[in-house]
């Protein structure tokens, strides 16, 4: 049976296995499976008022927080609200949120997302007013204002609603100008760490031999599963960014554990090209009982002066006992493709090859790590 084959069979039940085999020998560049020290994106977060809105924004009865930062915004600008009572509904409190690229410089341009956190139904139409973004170390690294785009929208009348998407966030494109730089200054480096996404020894020693290998002296040495230290050569004294340049196009051959995912919220499987299992037998059958109801009226003879109109319940139930499933065995350290035939000669669909694969791993014959999201 092929794998093609497989997949249709299992499309109907709305939900899919994910084989992950990849060809033997498959070479991946190692810009796209590590990551280089000090280059990283900083994650900046602010609050703010959105105002202009038609009427959709919060309570100030109810959202406090939105009042008292009205009250004072007011009052930075010379208006004295602070003894008044304010009754409007366009204004809404968020919070606004940002990534901060590496190497960002002042007067550059970062997209925000804004977050009504009141009671606000909408944020349509609404304008982000100066909201400074601040760090993890509360620094201000950026400033952000502007109109609110939200994609989506919400209409209601006495007896209906309807919504699309989510009408409380939105995005500013270019909403915020950085004001502080990160100092960091990356040529200068006379060590570079390299981070590996996925940590693994095997590919952390490869990566190693290929920076060795390629500028023909040991100076990269695999420190651990996640980290490979990589001294800058004379050549590239000073001038560390042409050093990452040339050694992130090299190739390398990663390593994987054997491993199998599970979402058993959707049904999907991920299972590794190594999973291996040892000599097991399967054997897999569902009870179905169906009971419907189908009641029916029984009414009383024509012109009776004491009968009257009943419901007569009527109950019929099929028990079905798939008793003609077959036990399976599968051998001694089959192969990912054995595996995937040998449970889907059961008729099992992706559901029961989830529970069929927590019994089989329970049982220690399933040589892999077992995870389930």
């Amino acid at each position: 049976m092929t794998l093609t084959r497989f997949l249709k069979g299992i499309a109907t039940g709305l939900t899919v296995l994910v084989l992950t085999a990849t060809a033997a020998g498959a070479q991946t560049r190692i810009k796209d499976i590590v990551d280089f020290e000090g280059v990283r994106e900083n994650m900046l977060i602010g609050y703010g008022l959105v105002v202009g809105l038609n009427g959709t924004g919060d309570s100030l009865g109810s959202a406090i927080f939105t009042r008292e930062s009205l009250v004072g915004m007011l009052e930075r600008l010379g208006v004295n609200s602070r003894d008044t009572s304010l009754s409007t509904d366009n204004v809404a409190a968020v919070m606004v949120t940002a990534t901060l690229p590496a190497f960002s410089t002042q007067g550059t341009r970062i997209d925000v997302s804004i977050s009504a956190i009141g009671d606000a139904e909408d944020l349509l139409g609404g304008t982000l007013l100066v909201t400074p973004l601040v760090g993890a170390d509360g620094e201000v690294y950026a400033v952000a204002q502007g109109p609110v785009a939200t994609g989506a929208f919400s209409a209601q009348g006495a007896a209906a609603s309807v919504s699309r998407g989510v009408p409380t966030g939105g995005r500013i494109a270019n909403g915020a100008i950085v004001e502080r730089e990160i100092d960091f200054k990356l040529n200068t480096m006379e060590t570079v760490r390299i981070a590996l996404r996925n940590p693994d020894f095997t590919t952390s020693r490869r990566i190693a031999q290929a920076i060795n290998a390629f500028v023909g002296g040991p100076i990269a040495q695999s420190v651990d599963s996640g980290t490979v230290r990589m001294l800058v050569p004379d050549a590239y004294r000073n001038n560390a960014v042409a050093l990452i340049t040339d050694i992130e196009q090299l190739r390398v051959t990663p390593d994987n554990i054997a491993k199998v995912v599970i979402d058993e919220q959707t049904g999907v499987i991920v299972m590794g090209e190594n999973v291996r299992i040892n000599t097991v037998a399967i054997a897999q059958g569902n009870l179905t009982i169906r009971i419907t109801e189908t009641p029916q009226v029984s009414q009383p003879q024509p012109f009776s002066q004491t009968g009257e109109t009943v419901e007569v319940p009527r109950t019929q139930i099929e028990i079905d006992d798939e008793s003609d499933n077959r036990l399976t065995v599968l051998p001694t350290t089959v192969t990912l493709q054995e595996l995937v035939d040998g449970l889907n000669a059961l008729g099992v669909g992706p559901r029961d090859m989830i529970s069929i694969l927590q019994a089989i791993k329970a049982s220690g014959a399933l040589q892999a790590e077992l995870e389930v999201l």
